[in-house]
């Protein structure tokens, strides 16, 4: 089983199950009948037939991934940690004011309390998105900003 959320398309909440078709048969005897909606699966179809189109997305997610996880190691106070996902895991110290802070401001991310205390989750975005994100939390922690 696998999803395409890694390769940017997390919203169409689609993925796939390759197997052998008797182990096939057992899963589907507990999905839910309607699980994947048709605009989800037309998009998907269409994704999949611009293998070009994704090609570049994948690339672009990559190189925002390694600038974004570059420029947290530079912010003191954040311990970013290596990633091949579409999102990087920090930690930060007092994570659920850093949370609501950057919450507040708009910028969001996941609290990862009670899973891996103390860290944050930030899912790779658009080059001003993750600016914008840089920014904000730079001006949390109080630390200047060192990327303009």
């Amino acid at each position: 089983m696998r999803t395409f959320s890694k390769i940017g398309f997390a919203g169409l909440r689609v993925g796939f199950l390759i197997g052998d078709g008797n182990i096939i048969n057992e899963v589907n005897k507990i999905r839910l009948p309607f699980n994947v909606n048709s605009v989800s699966q037309s998009m998907l179809e269409l994704f999949i037939k611009e293998k070009d189109f994704v090609n570049r997305n994948i690339k672009i997610i990559t190189n925002e991934r390694d600038i974004l996880y570059k420029k947290m190691l530079k912010i003191n106070g954040v311990k970013p940690f290596r990633s091949e996902a579409n999102f990087i895991l920090f930690k930060v110290k007092d994570s659920d004011s850093v949370y609501n802070k950057l919450l507040d401001r708009g910028v969001l991310v996941r609290n990862m309390k009670g899973i891996l205390d103390g860290c944050l989750r930030v899912t790779i975005g658009k080059p001003e998105e993750n600016k914008l994100f840089i920014d904000t939390l730079n001006n949390i922690l109080g630390n200047k900003n060192i990327f303009n």
